[in-house]
């Protein structure tokens, strides 16, 4: 006889594999053009040796009503495989968000490549698209490479809020 908690993650495991089946990829991909965001930040970090951390991020927020059958958030995570979701109190919203640059190489980029943005959104992911993979080689690590990063940043997302301007971030390559 088996263990009940064992027959609860079988059919767990069950269910989000035939959830997955259900989910169309070009859905993920128009939620995306609808709802998402790819950003890149931009943190002091005084131990390193540029002093400047790129935090690149992939999102999607979506306002959720009581009683709702399902979130689309999370049909999200569980057809990439990857990810979290927290809740938002500011906006009311959850948030899906993929910050691991593994993932985003692994999981996010190669689902947009394949299936692309349809909207203006594509103009955000062409240089994030090409931040990360210059991340994932290790040169966001030399001063000529994070200022090239820095450009294609300030391209993405004009309208966005960013703790710190451009200006103030040369000023922590400077010091």
């Amino acid at each position: 006889m088996q263990h009940v908690g064992t027959l609860q993650s079988k059919k767990t495991m069950e269910d989000k594999k035939s959830r997955n089946k259900l989910v169309n990829p070009y859905w993920i991909t128009g939620f995306t053009d609808g709802e998402g965001c790819f950003s890149v930040s931009f943190n002091r970090r005084e131990k390193l040796k540029l002093k400047v951390e790129v935090r690149p991020s992939f999102s999607i927020s979506e306002s959720y009503k009581r009683g709702s059958p399902f979130r689309g958030v999370d049909r999200v995570q569980q057809f990439l495989g990857c990810g979290f979701i927290r809740y938002s109190r500011t906006d009311g919203t959850y948030k899906y968000e993929v910050r691991s640059l593994k993932e985003l190489c692994e999981r996010v980029i190669p689902h947009f490549d394949k299936y692309p943005l349809e909207t203006v959104k594509q103009l955000d992911y062409q240089p994030f698209r090409k931040i990360v993979f210059l991340m994932r080689e290790g040169k966001h690590l030399h001063r000529e490479t994070l200022l090239e990063i820095l450009d294609f940043a300030f391209v993405m997302n004009p309208s966005g809020k960013r703790r710190y301007d451009k200006e103030s971030i040369l000023k922590f390559l400077k010091s």
